[in-house]
C-alpha cells in the first residue's frame, strides 16, 4: 500500500485517470478535488507507483469522523486489475472496517469482490446500482424560453438550506446526512431556484466525487422547467472549472431519465455501484 502525498504525482495521477474514462470517473473527481484545495480532506491509496493497478480515495486518517456517517466515510475505487483491488481490501489499514462506510465505483466486479472480503469480516453489504450519465459540453447559459411563468431567481444554496435538502433527499432524514449536505454546500458548487420569498424550490448539489446529485424540485413547483435549468446550469458551472459533469440515476426514476434524455446527456456503458458496508455492531440502525 502506498499513500500518494506528493502534489506533483497527484497531478500526474489526475492525467492518468482521465485516460481511463469512464470507469475512473469517481476516483478522478475525488483526485481533482484533492488537487484543488482538498476541501473534503481526502487522500489516495495505490498498490504501487507509477504503474498502479488499483487506486482508492478515502478520508484522511487524521480527519474527524463519525463511525455512523457512511456519507462522509466514503471510498472511491478504480482498478486496472481486480486482483490488486482485492489485495488492498485485504490489507488491514486501507479500509476502516470498524465503522459504517460506503464504496463507490463504476466497474462490474466491485460488488462481488468487496462483498467477499466484507463477509469474511462479518460486515453486511447493501448494493444500489444506477445508470451513469455524463453531460455534453454546455458552452452557453441555458435558454430560459422553455420556462413556464415568470423568470426564476437562479442562485446557489447556503448552509441554511441543508435541513430542507436533508428532509427531501431519499437518502436523508438523519443527523449524519444533514451534516454531510451542509459540508457539500460549503465545499462544492450548487445551483438552486428560489421563490419570491427566497426559499429554494429546485436545486442540485455536487458531492465529494464531483458528481451532480440530489437534483430535486418541490412538488408544487414541478413542470415549470426548473429541473432542466438547474441541471444545465450546474453542468456548465462544473465544466467551466474543468470538472466532468457526471451524474447517476436509478433505473425506475423515469422522470429523471426522461429529463436527461431531453438534455442529450450520455448514458455511459458502465453502471455506477454504491455499496454501504455495516459492521455487525451497528446493524439494525434505521437509517442504514
Amino acid at each position: 500500500m502506498l499513500v500518494l502525498n506528493c502534489s506533483t504525482k497527484l497531478l500526474i495521477l489526475e492525467k492518468m485517470l482521465k485516460s481511463c474514462f469512464p470507469e475512473s470517473l469517481k476516483v478522478y473527481g475525488a483526485v481533482m478535488n484533492i488537487n484543488r484545495g482538498n476541501p473534503f480532506q481526502k487522500e489516495v491509496v495505490l498498490d504501487s507507483w507509477p504503474d498502479f493497478k488499483a487506486a482508492i480515495t478515502r478520508r484522511q486518517r487524521e480527519a474527524e469522523t463519525d463511525n455512523l456517517d457512511h456519507y462522509t466515510n466514503a471510498y472511491a475505487v478504480f482498478y486496472k486489475d481486480v486482483r490488486a483491488y482485492r489485495q488492498l481490501l485485504e490489507e488491514c489499514d486501507v479500509f476502516n472496517w470498524d465503522q459504517v462506510f460506503q464504496i463507490q465505483g463504476l466497474q462490474s466486479e466491485l460488488y462481488d469482490v468487496s462483498k467477499a472480503v466484507a463477509n469474511s469480516k462479518q460486515l453486511n453489504v447493501k448494493l444500489t446500482s444506477f445508470k451513469a450519465v455524463h453531460f455534453s459540453p454546455v458552452s452557453t447559459l441555458p435558454d430560459t424560453s422553455f420556462l413556464k411563468g415568470p423568470s426564476p431567481r437562479l442562485t446557489y444554496l447556503s448552509v441554511a438550506d441543508a435541513d430542507l435538502l436533508n428532509r427531501t433527499w431519499s437518502r436523508g432524514g438523519n443527523e449524519q446526512c444533514l451534516r454531510y449536505i451542509a459540508n457539500l454546500i460549503s465545499c462544492f458548487p450548487s445551483v438552486c431556484v428560489r421563490d419570491e420569498k427566497g426559499n429554494p424550490v429546485s436545486w442540485s448539489i455536487t458531492d465529494q466525487f464531483a458528481t451532480m446529485c440530489h437534483g430535486y424540485t418541490l412538488p408544487e413547483n414541478r413542470r415549470k422547467g426548473y429541473s432542466r435549468l438547474v441541471a444545465l446550469t450546474l453542468a456548465r458551472k462544473l465544466q467551466s472549472r474543468g470538472f466532468p459533469s457526471q451524474g447517476n440515476v436509478l433505473d425506475d426514476n423515469t422522470a429523471s431519465i426522461s429529463l436527461l434524455k431531453s438534455l442529450h446527456a450520455e448514458f455511459l456503458p458502465c453502471r455506477f455501484h454504491r455499496l454501504i458496508l455495516t459492521p455487525a455492531t451497528f446493524s439494525g440502525l434505521p437509517h442504514l
